[in-house]
């Protein structure tokens, strides 16, 4: 937890694996867009300049370029020339979250269903991931 979220500073909250097989820029788009869907980022709020983020997660400000662009492509945040990125109008909707995180669930059990993937399965891991994610909610309080 490199990054915390601090009345009057541009500090979010970023947590980045670097054993990961998912790429950096990645991981900081999704947290990102999972800070936006929780409420932590609201709409028309400023994120950290690149490279301040950089400096603070210690990588290289092309990767918060690369995922900050990727999320300006994707309508999540937007720039304005000089004074920064900023959180889009209309993302900070968590049903449209919802449903999106649903269709990205639904593509990956059709893809890897050829694999005999069983609903059985699929079960098992969102139990997992639900005590997970339940145990990392008890651990904050």
């Amino acid at each position: 937890e490199v990054m915390k979220k601090e009345k009057g500073g541009d500090r979010i909250l970023i947590d980045l694996d670097f054993r990961s097989r998912k790429p950096i820029y990645e991981q900081i788009c999704d947290r990102i867009k999972e800070l936006i869907a929780v409420g932590q980022l609201k709409e028309g709020e400023q994120l950290p300049a690149v490279r301040n983020l950089a400096k603070e997660l210690g990588i290289n400000h092309n990767t918060i370029q690369k995922a900050f662009a990727m999320l300006e492509r994707e309508g999540v945040i937007h720039s304005v020339a000089g004074k920064g990125s900023f959180v889009s109008a209309g993302n900070t909707n968590r049903e449209q979250f919802h449903q999106k995180a649903l269709l990205e669930i639904g593509r990956v059990i059709e893809k890897n269903w050829v694999y005999s993937v069983t609903l059985e399965d699929v079960r098992g891991i969102a139990e997992q991931i639900s005590q997970k994610y339940q145990q990392k909610q008890e651990d904050a309080t």
